[in-house]
């Protein structure tokens, strides 16, 4: 049975069924985002594209839930919501941190022998595969992670400004980094889905040599899409992407 209209509302926000979608598209959102970052993208595509941005706890107008802080947990329970939903063709799009969960609940599908997704859209995040020993900065203290944030350049100055805002959006960024930070790939056999990874040009923590080992995680076909921007060029460069995804989508259809 799907999910009550309540909880439909809850997890799909900016989400409105269209009852002659031939392919659904699922958004994930980067660490600190939210459903919102997706909620004009069904203007741009084509009518029988059903886009259904996921609304994590934490976030929105979920934000009194507390956000997963492990990726394990979010991946079980996603997949419980997403599975009644599976029914017509599918693509999961995830920028950073959506990325990741993208992949991981690809391959909690295929453990569960659900339908698969036909492609995946992976964004600003380079390949799971590709270690790196880098500091864990969730745990900091408030100073440090708020000089964290100003590094990273994803988060607006009028937000880490206001002393009001912050105390709201600092809980899930914590939470965000310690999920991410504490990931733990696992090597399994390659997906059979196409993938496509985006870059921003002026991005400088994700190179495009880090976007492109993405395609040792599939036996489908694989391309790599740099665009103008830094790491958020998730904004900068939204048309280019969804003329790309819509392409993607069309090819698949066919």
């Amino acid at each position: 049975m799907r999910l009550k209209e309540r909880e439909r509302s809850q997890w799909f926000a900016y989400s409105e069924p269209v009852p002659t979608a031939s392919f659904r598209l699922f958004c994930l959102p980067y660490a600190g985002g939210s459903a919102g970052t997706y909620r004009t993208w069904r203007n741009a595509l084509a009518p029988e594209v059903e886009v259904c941005p996921l609304q994590l706890p934490g976030r929105g107008e979920r934000f009194r839930e507390s956000a997963f802080t492990a990726i394990g947990p979010l991946i079980k329970l996603l997949t419980d919501v997403v599975s009644d939903y599976l029914d017509l063709p599918f693509a999961f799009f995830g920028h950073s941190m959506g990325a990741i969960i993208g992949f991981e609940l690809t391959h909690e599908l295929i453990r569960r022998r659900r339908s698969l997704p036909r492609h995946l859209f992976v964004s600003g995040r380079r390949a799971p595969r590709l270690l790196r020993e880098e500091p864990l900065t969730y745990g900091l203290s408030e100073a440090e992670f708020i000089n964290e944030l100003r590094r990273l350049e994803g988060t607006p100055s009028e937000v880490l400004n206001n002393s009001e805002l912050l105390s709201l959006v600092l809980p899930l960024l914590r939470a965000d980094f310690e999920l991410i930070q504490t990931y733990q790939y696992i090597r399994r056999p390659r997906l059979q889905c196409s993938i496509t990874a985006f870059g921003g040009m002026q991005d400088k923590h994700v190179s495009s040599d880090d976007l492109d080992a993405w395609r040792t995680e599939t036996r489908g076909d694989f391309k790599l899409r740099m665009l103008p921007g830094k790491h958020f060029f998730l904004q900068d460069s939204e048309s280019e992407i969804l003329t790309t995804v819509a392409a993607a989508v069309q090819a698949t259809l066919r």
